[in-house]
């Protein structure tokens, strides 16, 4: 884990994840691109979403990535994240067998339940991520599918801007962390995660028609997709 002082631009009043997410509920369906991680999970070759029968979404938010699971088959949606107005809003889409006021490194749930486990967006909040990466192993079946999408810790680097969202007029920063992609790579393989797949989302000609002031960074990552796969462990 790098520290984003280094290289915050920005300056922003810093919130913790709890409080930034209760505050930016109210508009955070409005501000959060599809282009930045639905897109990227629709661009995942290796990752045969017709097949999962049962979902479990740590950090599910507002319910965006559950929705998107429901369209592509997946009939049972256990979802969890920290912030009850977040979960609030994720309950009213009517997707979600279970909602839970959790951790993501500590959920609660059942032992290889999931053929299938996702985290959106929901790294650069964490300290340390091989917690995460063990517990999305603990719920996985044999065979089970690991898909994290994240803000890409290039753009973060070069942007120096956090993840924020405006607050009367304010713009304030949730907390931030830079991990390197080599460090999701370590902590997955720790876990015992095998890679199968990996995708980036740059900053294109269709991303500056949603947001153009971003010009100056055309061509830089700013999303990344990984899919892993749960083989047996040696013995």
């Amino acid at each position: 884990m790098l520290d984003f002082a280094t290289f915050d631009s920005r300056g922003y009043r810093t919130v913790d994840v709890r409080s930034g997410y209760a505050e930016w509920v109210a508009t955070y369906e409005r501000t959060v691109e599809d282009a930045m991680d639905i897109d990227l999970l629709g661009a995942l070759c290796e990752v045969p979403w017709s097949t999962f029968r049962r979902a479990a979404d740590l950090g599910c938010g507002t319910g965006r990535t559950g929705a998107w699971l429901q369209k592509q088959g997946v009939s049972s949606i256990d979802g969890v994240d920290l912030t009850p107005e977040m979960l609030a809003v994720a309950r009213s889409r009517e997707v979600f067998s279970n909602l839970i006021e959790a951790d993501v490194s500590s959920t609660g749930l059942g032992l290889e339940e999931y053929d299938l486990v996702t985290t959106c967006l929901v790294d650069e909040h964490l300290r340390e991520l091989e917690p995460l990466y063990t517990e999305a192993w603990r719920l996985a079946q044999p065979s089970g599918t690991y898909v994290l999408v994240g803000y890409h810790p290039h753009f973060i680097m070069a942007s120096g801007m956090p993840t924020h969202f405006d607050s009367d007029g304010e713009p304030v920063a949730i907390e931030t962390y830079v991990h390197p992609l080599s460090e999701h790579v370590t902590s997955a393989l720790a876990a015992g995660w095998t890679l199968v797949e990996m995708k980036e989302r740059v900053i294109d000609d269709a991303w500056l028609t949603l947001k153009p002031k971003w010009e100056s960074l055309r061509g830089q990552p700013i999303t990344f997709a990984f899919a892993w796969r749960k083989e047996s462990r040696a013995a």
